[in-house]
């Protein structure tokens, strides 16, 4: 792979202002035409109608979708990125500023420092990563043998503790990097019991790298960055949210040779997680519990649909890092077709709302919606009793 330009690496910067993690749509605009020229055909459009970007980009052979598919998809997402375009230059040199404000290195595809796992997302690929830590090489320093994610639960029973604690020792005795979310629970034990036994582990945030959430881990995660890195997408001053959690977990999957489930809800992140990994092609598994426990329902559902492996022993998940390649295999997963969305619009517009009235342009530009689309969304908040519409803006209820 070529490394990428100053050019480039800045047009990177500006295309993750102006889409949101996992937009496929920019991903393969980004990949047909390169970060630069892509930015600067949408720009164009901008300026003089979507017309000459539907044109370029519908006959680009490099689209396996048909022209009038292409052309829909190009459409829709133009009107999510068109509340972001103004300012975005300014805001990806303030996103950079502030990366540099707290040690945070900027990663980009086509250098050595760029998790090669992430290729396997295909156009879900993220366009920069966010890296901090207290290491001067945290990838290279690691020298470990492979990667293993260990998800689960926030409200996690002793039991979970236990056996996260014994999967992630096992994992540190091997030398294999501990992966996970930075969050409560299961993935806090999975950090700290790398940091005590001075194994690299890697937290994965879903915002930016500038404020550390949640606030409770701090600590923690000042600590992870002296044994690792914490990782983001999401420029610096972005706020987590919660379909920023969701696709923040594709990227724990890809960074792993592994995913193992501890402790999971019937609905729950670590379920997305382990998907996400399934749809990579790595291995899975998942804890057993107690038929009873709440905290053990996904886990159970995991291994009864044959998703993932029973742990036997702390070390299944382990040796399964060190037997599998990670990049030497193209990803199993089904690209989703160009434009396929499947986050709420309710969900992203209720969590891009404030404490003061907020215009629907403003809301567009926070939750990464079209204004069309975020005034459909606003309208079915409304209707479930969920926003209320002021002559200053909406806001919660």
């Amino acid at each position: 792979m070529t490394a990428p330009s100053g050019d480039d690496t800045l047009a990177r910067v500006v295309w993750s202002v102006l889409a949101e993690p996992g937009d496929a749509v920019a991903g393969e605009l980004v990949a047909a035409l390169g970060p630069d020229e892509s930015l600067a055909l949408v720009r164009r459009a901008a300026a003089g109608g979507a017309s000459e970007l539907l044109e370029q980009v519908g006959s680009d052979a490099s689209f396996a979708d048909g022209p009038d598919r292409v052309r829909a998809a190009l459409e829709s997402a133009f009107d999510r990125w068109r509340p972001r375009l103004g300012g975005a230059d300014e805001r990806a040199v303030a996103a950079m500023a502030s990366a540099t404000a707290v040690g945070a290195r900027l990663l980009v595809p086509g250098t050595p420092e760029w998790p090669s796992g992430l290729e396997d997302l295909g156009p879900h690929a993220p366009f920069v990563l966010w890296s901090r830590s207290e290491l001067d090489d945290p990838v290279g320093a690691a020298g470990c043998r492979g990667a293993l994610a260990i998800v689960g639960c926030r409200a996690n029973t002793v039991a979970g503790a236990e056996a996260t604690a014994e999967i992630a020792s096992v994992a540190a005795d091997d030398g294999v990097e501990i992966v996970s979310g930075g969050a409560y629970g299961i993935d806090a034990v999975a950090h700290r019991v790398a940091v005590a036994a001075g194994t690299p582990t890697t937290a994965v945030l879903a915002g930016g790298v500038d404020q550390f959430y949640p606030a409770g881990n701090h600590d923690l995660l000042r600590n992870v960055l002296g044994r690792g890195r914490v990782l983001s997408e999401s420029p610096p001053g972005t706020r987590p949210t919660r379909w920023r959690f969701l696709h923040r977990n594709r990227l724990i999957a890809a960074l792993a040779g592994a995913t193992v489930v501890v402790e999971a809800a019937a609905r729950s992140g670590a379920l997305n997680t382990a998907h996400h990994a399934l749809h990579l092609g790595r291995p899975v598994f998942a804890v057993p519990g107690p038929f009873a426990s709440a905290a053990s329902v996904g886990c159970h559902r995991l291994i009864a649909d044959g998703t993932a492996q029973i742990v036997v022993q702390p070390r299944d998940p382990v040796a399964a890092v060190s037997a599998v390649v990670v990049h030497d295999a193209p990803p199993v997963a089904e690209v989703l077709v160009l434009g396929t969305r499947s986050d709420p619009h309710v969900t992203r517009a209720l969590d891009a709302l404030d404490r003061r009235p907020l215009p629907v342009e403003e809301i567009a530009r926070r939750s990464g919606l079209s204004v069309d689309d975020t005034a459909d969304a606003l309208a079915l908040a409304q209707l479930e009793g969920l926003v209320v519409a002021l002559a200053e803006g909406w806001c919660r209820r």
